[in-house]
């Protein structure tokens, strides 16, 4: 796909989200419109994924670490073929398999179960040591938010995987500035995340999380003996006017009126 049509898709796929989480009146609509374009990067550009074939042995594996952006994981594995589309419309549901965070055991293309904030780095850290074990030469990508930046697991992960140099092991981070009380600084202050992942040991690069082009290039430069670190700066509630940058659109479903709203500025028209 050139940029145009990422672009467009990218719209495609918020829609979809904002969409799943009216109909469910439940769920995480600023995080998972702020992490679309990182995860399009990896399924549509970068990683070795199959989804003819899931469970593909050589394949890389994705660990969305901030599991309560799941929408937007969903909506990428429903595009891509993991599950029918329609299935969208049941997440949240007790006999849904899309679960309000991911579970590897229902949901076709999860690698691992997430949400309880910095475990999923951590076992992507542990993902990373084992392929490297084996000398298998898939890599593991893990995504994480700032607020989770917070969990002392996040940085005992950062400093094993540096201590171990695992090239084979990339840290996304989802650096809207906003978690569900306020922003970082007001929560607990991240300082300079850039020096503290370079002080670990990381390769570090800084990109605009909406910009696929920029996310791809990152991932894409060789590194070796050490982990990578992209910073990603993206918006939470990217894309919906009255979400964008709205600590309060953390974790909150639109009513009927703000869902109307949101489809006509993402280009979808519901009948009211």
């Amino acid at each position: 796909m050139d940029t145009e049509m990422l672009n467009s898709k990218a719209k495609q796929l918020r829609a979809d989200i904002i969409k799943m989480l009216y109909l469910s009146q439940s769920g995480h609509p600023g995080g998972s419109l702020s992490c679309v374009e990182i995860l399009m990067s990896l399924y549509y550009k970068v990683a070795k994924v199959d989804p003819a074939n899931p469970s593909m042995e050589n394949r890389d594996r994705i660990v969305l670490s901030k599991g309560h952006a799941c929408p937007a994981l969903y909506a990428v594995l429903a595009d891509k073929g993991y599950f029918p589309h329609e299935d969208l419309w049941n997440l949240r549901q007790i006999d849904s398999h899309l679960q309000g965070h991911p579970d590897m055991t229902k949901t076709p293309g999860v690698d691992i179960n997430t949400g309880s904030l910095g475990q999923g780095i951590s076992i992507a850290l542990g993902l990373a040591m084992a392929a490297k074990y084996k000398k298998a030469d898939y890599k593991i990508y893990a995504i994480v938010g700032d607020g989770e930046l917070q969990e002392g697991l996040v940085w005992e992960a950062s400093m094993a995987a540096a201590h171990y140099k695992l090239d084979n092991f990339t840290v996304m981070l989802d650096h809207n500035g906003l978690q569900i009380d306020g922003s970082n600084d007001q929560v607990m202050s991240l300082g300079d995340i850039m020096a503290k992942y370079k002080a670990f040991g990381f390769e570090c690069f800084k990109v605009d999380g909406h910009n696929i082009d920029e996310i791809v290039a990152a991932l894409n430069t060789p590194v070796s003996g050490k982990p990578k670190f992209i910073c990603c700066e993206t918006h939470k509630g990217k894309g919906v006017s009255f979400m964008d940058n709205n600590y309060g659109w953390h974790g909150k479903a639109p009513n009927r009126d703000e869902y109307i709203m949101a489809m006509k500025e993402l280009g979808v028209t519901v009948n009211e």
